[in-house]
């Protein structure tokens, strides 16, 4: 049963992260650690800073000069403001890293993609005069014991699922023991079931409908094919299927926290916006 004294505390404490006075306190080491031996144009302001702001403009949706307006409210408190531009150039070259915290060794993750759009026209007007600029594929492997993001990988639409459940594993396994890989049957190939195997980790993958136990070329598949045409419920309950579902929630709450689409315009700085999102992201969750 929830505990929604302490369930809307965390969502009220999410606020912290956003206004968070620590880079303040900072400021004059971090700049001096980055500029030590630094040739040319000396760093105006923190690395640490200029991710808070990042994830700032991305939790509220602001255009960059907006985002500097945000800023001057601040200017009592903030040593230096920087101008619209600076904030386009620092944050689109930040070096952003999910860094989620994973309290347990043994970890099982879901794996699963999503579309985001890459522009927010409405259907009217894609309707009306038939343009369509596509989607973005985000690509992630969660915890489902957490429900943070371990591995995250951005594409286009046009590629397919598939081919990259083994980054994702390997990306995931930097924060632990992958012991079991949950995912629905768009990642269904002798390729993953091969790499699981081999990396020791019980692959909780739903072959497709057509599958037959007869196929050949990869053990691990042919074992699990047989075991849910004989008894799926057995099957599924013997690698707890079921918590696949997880990363759907998580799906929905990145898209009522964030949208459904990316401001950004250039594909390079589309991507850096989804990496702070899945950071900020891992942040709320850290709470």
């Amino acid at each position: 049963m929830c505990d929604w004294r302490i369930y809307n505390e965390k969502l009220v404490r999410r606020g912290e992260i956003l206004i968070s006075d620590d880079v303040m306190r900072s400021w004059d080491k971090e700049l001096a650690e980055m500029n030590n031996k630094k040739q040319g144009r000396k760093f105006l302001f923190p690395e640490s800073f200029m991710k808070l702001v990042g994830y700032a403009r991305a939790y509220f949706g602001l255009p960059y000069r907006q985002t500097e307006g945000l800023l001057r409210t601040y200017s009592d408190t903030i040593p230096k403001i920087p101008d619209y531009t600076a904030i386009h150039k620092r944050i689109n070259k930040l070096d952003v890293k999910i860094d989620p915290e994973v309290g347990n060794d043994n970890i099982v993750i879901a794996i699963d993609s999503t579309g985001i759009k890459v522009a927010n026209r409405g259907e009217w007007m894609r309707d009306k005069w038939n343009r369509r600029r596509g989607f973005l594929k985000i690509h992630v492997g969660i915890d489902v014991s957490s429900k943070k993001i371990l591995a995250l990988k951005i594409t286009d639409e046009r590629s397919h699922d598939a081919q990259y459940l083994p980054s994702l594993v390997h990306q995931a396994s930097y924060h632990g023991k992958i012991v079991k890989a949950l995912a629905d049957p768009a990642y269904d190939s002798k390729n993953n079931f091969s790499y699981l195997w081999y990396h020791d980790i019980i692959p909780g993958i739903k072959v497709r409908k057509n599958s037959s136990g007869r196929s050949r070329g990869c053990y691990p598949r042919k074992v699990s094919v047989i075991s849910q045409l004989t008894n799926y419920q057995y099957w599924k309950d013997s690698v707890s299927y079921g918590k696949r579902w997880i990363v759907e929630s998580v799906f929905s709450v990145l898209k009522r926290i964030f949208g459904e689409h990316v401001m950004a315009h250039k594909r390079q700085n589309m991507v850096k916006e989804l990496e702070l999102k899945a950071s900020l992201y891992n942040q709320f969750m850290n709470m």
